[in-house]
């Protein structure tokens, strides 16, 4: 009986996918997080505690020339990702099928580059321009292998199914892939690479870095393995019509309003990597920041279950919205409480704001590749065009700019606002800086939740919109299934022909 349930998709779609089917496509984001948390959470303090101090240059400088390598990096970004949503969606479909093949071809160089940001130049070279130029190449190089990897799995996810409720399930199982590897990164790492709980120690996070590596390939492959392409494409080579393709997007209320909030919600969870500053100079205790993850990630452990039923029932905007007013809620008590000398020597309030955050944000987190996918329906019933790479590759640069914002931003926030100087900012409790830090993540956190609720109230794709539009694709894709078998059978005859 449960393996019925587990194999039979429950509709007439002939593209319908069972839970077995979903779950072989979480192993991608896992493989996803295990590299990607690393980076987020750790590369900047080993940048600034590890890489860089040492050789006669200040603070302010350190911090002004990682800005401008993160500005840079993501200027470069802006024409990459776009490049490969090119490359992806003009490429014929290969043996294995269109997206699929990218896991295996990738994953080695991807998780080669991952540890090689973390290699500590310092024992080798001693000329901090040196090390700077390094820490530029060996991040550009992850990024660009980072997109590489992440456009054509993000695309698979509509190459497996066109069903809506598949494609629930899949965001659904993408999500508890993601907190899989998220949450064992940040669990476990922590008590890996410190030393005493409050130094960075470059050699064990050199080793955890590769450690990471090795169960990313094997995440991917699992994944690559485990999945399959059953929604067609056409043999031929594709053209790109990049004016029509691009100038469209921007025009459409649905796409700005999904990749503005992926940018906002992107760089928020990329400015939680400043909680290691905050539970070290503020808490005066860097472990905490273990349970700081454990009350974010819980409720989407008790949600997870739940959401797909309540998708279906009430829609993925309502969901995302109701969501997003509890995480602003929860936000706007983190600023009213703190910081004060009560809130720091028992931070029990500070945890259970953070579980009201990780309450309204699982709602978006779960359904935030189903909501994508709604709008790559929407372009496609709009203008014609299926170019799911192209898309989905502008929304992954909006998300990495939203990244870069959180790194550059934050990082002048930390040492112009706060104050922090690793040379001279010793770990525990220091006044002035801790409660600056405080400040700067609990207002932070308050705009970008509170600006992304706001924009999901207007966002137009709701319940009832969503239904009609599927099921004018719906009618589309079946005429199209049919021109695509008649294609498959003439050039079956032309290759019998002599």
């Amino acid at each position: 009986m449960l393996k019925d349930k587990l194999t039979k998709p429950e509709n007439d779609n002939p593209n319908a996918i069972s839970v077995k089917d979903a779950f072989g496509y979480l192993f991608g984001d896992m493989g996803n997080l295990f590299v990607l948390t690393f980076v987020s959470t750790y590369l900047k303090v080993f940048y600034t505690d590890c890489l860089l101090p040492g050789h006669g240059v200040s603070a302010a400088n350190i911090s002004a020339d990682l800005t401008v390598m993160f500005l840079v990096l993501r200027l470069w970004d802006a024409v990459n990702d776009p490049l490969w949503g090119i490359i992806v969606d003009t490429k014929r479909p290969m043996k294995n099928g269109k997206f699929r093949p990218y896991l295996k071809i990738v994953s080695i160089p991807l998780c080669f580059s991952t540890a090689l940001c973390f290699f500590n130049l310092q024992n080798i070279v001693n000329s901090y321009t040196g090390l700077l130029v390094f820490a530029y190449i060996s991040y550009c190089l992850f990024g660009m292998m980072y997109t590489a990897m992440n456009i054509p799995y993000g695309s698979l996810a509509s190459a497996i199914t066109d069903d809506p409720e598949g494609r629930t399930l899949l965001s659904t199982f993408r999500s508890i892939g993601s907190g899989i590897g998220g949450a064992a990164v940040a669990l476990v790492a922590q008590k890996l690479i410190y030393d005493n709980g409050t130094n960075l120690n470059p050699g064990k996070t050199f080793t955890a870095s590769l450690i990471l590596s090795c169960l990313a390939v094997a995440a991917y492959m699992t994944c690559y393995a485990t999945t399959k392409e059953r929604v067609k494409y056409s043999a031929k080579k594709k053209k790109v019509n990049l004016k029509l393709t691009y100038g469209t997007l921007f025009k459409s209320k649905p796409f700005l309003t999904v990749t503005v909030a992926g940018m906002l919600i992107s760089g928020l969870l990329q400015f939680g990597s400043f909680n290691q500053y905050l539970t070290k100079n503020y808490f005066g205790n860097s472990d905490l920041t273990i349970l700081i993850t454990m009350s974010t990630y819980a409720p989407m452990v008790a949600l997870i279950l739940f959401i797909p039923k309540l998708s279906k029932k009430f829609g993925n905007k309502e969901l995302c919205a109701s969501g997003l007013g509890l995480a602003s809620a929860a936000s706007l008590v983190l600023c009213l409480i703190g910081p004060s000398d009560r809130l720091r020597t028992h931070p029990a309030g500070f945890i259970l704001c953070n579980f009201g955050i990780g309450a309204g944000y699982s709602f978006l987190s779960i359904l935030t590749w189903a909501v994508v996918a709604d709008v790559i329906d929407y372009q496609e019933a709009k203008t014609g065009i299926k170019n799911e790479s192209a898309i989905y590759a502008v929304y992954t640069f909006s998300r990495k700019l939203g990244q870069t914002l959180a790194d550059s931003g934050g990082l002048q926030l930390l040492y112009n606002y706060a104050g922090y100087d690793p040379e001279h900012t010793s770990p525990g409790y220091i006044p002035i800086v801790g409660e600056k830090i405080y400040k700067m993540v609990s207002r932070v956190t308050l705009a970008a939740y509170l600006i992304t609720f706001i924009m999901f109230l207007i966002y137009p794709l709701d319940k009832k919109n969503l239904e009609k539009l599927h099921a004018e694709l719906a009618e589309k894709r079946a005429i199209e299934a049919e021109e695509l078998e008649k294609e498959k059978a003439e050039n079956e005859a032309a290759a019998k022909k002599p």
